[in-house]
């Protein structure tokens, strides 16, 4: 799979943080209801691969991803755990060469000029820009587009429902990453409906 297929499920990938093992099914089936099948799950719980196992097997429609892989042992365990691609905040050569390698699909993090050139030389050109509205935000992305017309773009990193839509209407975007699609009120709340209402919101959102 290459990793720009996943825009073609909709304009927002949503950025998971899972604390309790016991959640990861029941929020998946809900973001799937909603219409949301490609789930990016963060390493950045000490539950996270165990949640991703148990999505990949139980919520088979979900197209599970490992976000926040930092190094190759994580681009590993993701593997393992039954992941079809992964997210990293950064990028390192190490990293997308083993990825390349085991076969996992990767959608690299970067934030500079360097990083793009870096990513690009690896033979990555659909890149998550991160942490986007810290970065520089539309306008950022905009003079990205200039050096680099053959680049797209995945901003994550402080967009909400009412930006999306603004960094969706630029052509080097062509989806977001998002956190609000699963608040963590609602999800320690297991209000399934919110999370599937937010869901059907984001599918909605086009530029």
């Amino acid at each position: 799979m290459n990793t720009l297929e996943l825009a073609s499920h909709g304009p927002v990938i949503p950025v998971i943080v899972i604390d309790r093992l016991e959640d990861a099914v029941p929020l998946a089936e809900a973001l799937v209801a909603g219409g949301v099948i490609v789930l990016e799950v963060t390493l950045r719980t000490p539950v996270a691969l165990a949640a991703m196992e148990a999505i990949a097997k139980k919520v088979p429609e979900a197209i599970v991803g490992a976000g926040t892989v930092r190094n190759v042992a994580d681009a590993k365990a993701a593997l393992s755990a039954g992941c079809r691609f992964a997210v990293s905040p950064g990028y390192l050569s190490l990293v997308g060469q083993a990825c390349r390698e085991i076969g996992l699909p990767l959608l690299p993090g970067v934030a500079t000029g360097s990083e793009v050139m870096q990513a690009n030389l690896d033979g990555y050109d659909f890149l998550k820009f991160f942490p986007a509205t810290a970065a520089g935000g539309i306008p950022m992305l905009k003079a990205l587009a200039g050096p680099f017309a053959d680049v797209k773009f995945c901003p994550t990193g402080g967009i909400t429902p009412e930006t999306a839509p603004q960094f969706l209407s630029l052509p080097n975007v062509p989806v977001c990453g998002g956190s609000w699609l699963t608040p963590a009120a609602a999800v320690a709340a297991r209000d399934w409906a919110r999370i599937t209402q937010l869901a059907r919101e984001a599918q909605a959102l086009r530029a």
